[in-house]
């Protein structure tokens, strides 16, 4: 029975079917088993080790409707973009040429990466083969990284982009980041060379956080105040403070 009690406008009955279908969508996937790659920039090392173990988030933490449709709107941009880049003359693979994604595995299948592409050619003044990543941001967000660029605005980011050239042998060549602003369309673009230092801390981080997991140990928290903002908008607040 769907309780349309706080959703009384039109729109807001038809944003809760929407929900309701993308949330059971979500729940029919297949449960990730393996720490992801894209996220070891997190400053919290326990919060990835709650997230690698798949742990119950707390009580009224799960995604709600609105952020899949946000979601869902980077799948769909991301493929425009795709378009966009191929309609400019760049070469970009998507897919390998059994349909999967191209990415890696490490660590016996328990740390995986997924890249969003790689361009093979294009126009002159590209080094090629390199890696491309894409991501959507609000203004806010878009104006931060062009103002003060990958590494500074966005280390999660660049922790991502040195993890993928250096596991999937992309390292001779600057990848080309791009962002686009969600409100405006605006797009930025980065050429990023190869960090090795950040992979290795990046990877030796990761071997950490599943040899702690796997033995049942807590890594330090990355913040002494359950306030901060990190750890307000963390899914998982409840259960690391209640372990103190």
């Amino acid at each position: 029975m769907l309780d349309f009690n706080s959703s009384s406008t039109e729109s807001g009955r038809l944003e809760a079917l929407i929900d309701i279908g993308l949330q059971q969508a979500r729940a029919a996937e297949p449960r990730r088993t393996y720490l992801g790659a894209s996220r070891l920039g997190v400053a919290c090392s326990r919060a990835l080790q709650y997230e690698y173990a798949d742990a119950p988030v707390d009580p009224g933490r799960d995604t709600d409707g609105r952020m899949l449709r946000i979601f869902e709107r980077g799948h769909v941009l991301e493929e425009s973009m795709v378009a966009w880049l191929r309609g400019a003359g760049f070469d970009l693979r998507t897919r390998q040429d059994d349909g999967t994604q191209f990415g890696f595995s490490a660590l016996d299948g328990r740390l995986k990466g997924h890249v969003d592409g790689v361009f093979v050619g294009g126009p002159e003044g590209y080094d090629y083969p390199a890696l491309w990543e894409c991501k959507f941001l609000g203004a806010k967000a878009w104006r931060e990284l062009e103002k003060n660029k990958l590494a500074v605005a966005k280390p999660v980011y660049a922790a991502q982009v040195a993890m993928y050239q250096a596991y999937l042998d992309l390292h001779a060549n600057p990848a080309l980041f791009t962002a686009i602003n969600a409100d405006t369309m605006e797009v930025y673009a980065e050429r990023v060379p190869f960090d090795g230092q950040l992979a290795q801390r990046m990877s030796d981080r990761a071997v950490q956080i599943v040899l702690a997991t796997d033995a049942g140990e807590l890594l330090p928290r990355g913040f002494s105040d359950p306030t901060h903002f990190e750890c307000r908008f963390c899914a998982w607040q409840d259960r690391c403070w209640r372990s103190a």
